[in-house]
C-alpha cells in the first residue's frame, strides 16, 4: 500500500485502526468495535485493552534511515507480548503531529512476521521511495513508528508513537588538495564541497554554513586526525590552507545533522618533496 505524503491527511490513530482487522466472536465480548471506534474518533489517544504490550522497537538496526534518489529498504522490529500469545501485529511510519500528519510509509507485508509464544519478536519491512514518500525536504527529520498487536484472547494494543527515528537527506562530500606534488613547508590549498539531496528537485545542492573538519592521515598509518574546522560557503563549497609537512592523505569529514547524514570524503594523497 502506498500513500503520497501530500495526500489527504488522516490522523495517525485513524490510519492505525485501518491496519487492524476486527477480532470479535459471537461468544466473546465485543473487544474490537467500541474501543477502536473511540480511538478513531479521538485521533490523539492510544488504545489498550487487556495486557498486550509492545516494547523494544528498533528501526534500521538503530541507525538513521538515509535517503537519496534511490529506494531505501529497511526493517522495523519490536517485541509483542500477551499471556495468551500474539495473533497478529503490524506497524507503519508517519511524520508530523497527530491531526497534522504530512507523511506516511506503509509496510511491504500485510502483517508483521512474528514468532510464536507469549513474548515474540515481530519484524516489518519498509521501502521508502524518495520521489513518492519524501516529496518535501521538510520530511527529512523526525518520524514516528505506530504499531499494533492483537492477542489470541482478543486483547490488543494500539500505539501512535512507540519509537521516534530520523529519515535523513543523503549527502556527498569531496576534497582536493593542491598543488601535487608539493615542496615541504609550502602551502597546500584544500578545497571541497558538501552537498545534500533536494527531494523536491531530485538533485544534490550545496549545504551552506556547515562546520566540516579537515583531517589528515600520515602515509603508512590508518587513523585520521583533525587539523581544523572549516565552514561551507553560500554554495556549500569549502576552502582552506595548510603547510605541507609529510606525505599523506587529506579528507573532509562532516558529522551530520538531524536532517542530513554524516559523511566523509575520500582521501586525497599528497606527495611532499
Amino acid at each position: 500500500m502506498r500513500m503520497r505524503a501530500s495526500a489527504a491527511v488522516v490522523t495517525g490513530a485513524l490510519a492505525l485502526t485501518s491496519l487492524v482487522a476486527p477480532v470479535a466472536q459471537a461468544d466473546d465480548k465485543p473487544v474490537s468495535d467500541a474501543p477502536r471506534s473511540a480511538f478513531a474518533a479521538k485521533g490523539a489517544d492510544d488504545v489498550q485493552l487487556g495486557d498486550t504490550k509492545i516494547s523494544k522497537v528498533v528501526v534500521n538496526g538503530g541507525k538513521p534511515v538515509v535517503a537519496g534518489t534511490a529506494n531505501v529498504k529497511f526493517k522495523v522490529s519490536f517485541t509483542a507480548s500477551d499471556n495468551s500469545g500474539i495473533a497478529s501485529a503490524d506497524a507503519y511510519l508517519w511524520h508530523g503531529a497527530v491531526g497534522k500528519e504530512d507523511g506516511f510509509v506503509f509496510a511491504e507485508e500485510d502483517t508483521a512476521k512474528c514468532g510464536t509464544g507469549t513474548t515474540v519478536t515481530c519484524t516489518v519491512t519498509f521501502v521508502v521511495e524518495p520521489w513518492w514518500d519524501l516529496n518535501k525536504n521538510s520530511l527529512g527529520t523526525n518520524w514516528k513508528v505506530a504499531a499494533t498487536a492483537d492477542a489470541k484472547d482478543y486483547d490488543f494494543t494500539m500505539k501512535d508513537n512507540v519509537k521516534s527515528f530520523n529519515i535523513q537527506r543523503a549527502a556527498k562530500l569531496s576534497v582536493n588538495a593542491s598543488p601535487e606534488p608539493v615542496k615541504k613547508g609550502k602551502t597546500l590549498t584544500v578545497t571541497g564541497a558538501l552537498t545534500r539531496i533536494n527531494w523536491e528537485t531530485e538533485k544534490y545542492a550545496g549545504y551552506t554554513d556547515q562546520s566540516v573538519q579537515l583531517q589528515f592521515r600520515k602515509k603508512g598509518t590508518k587513523a585520521y586526525s583533525t587539523l581544523k574546522t572549516v565552514k561551507t560557503d553560500k554554495k556549500g563549497n569549502l576552502k582552506t590552507t595548510v603547510k605541507a609537512t609529510v606525505d599523506g592523505d587529506y579528507r573532509y569529514s562532516f558529522a551530520g545533522t538531524t536532517t542530513t547524514q554524516a559523511v566523509n570524503s575520500g582521501g586525497d594523497g599528497i606527495d611532499v618533496r
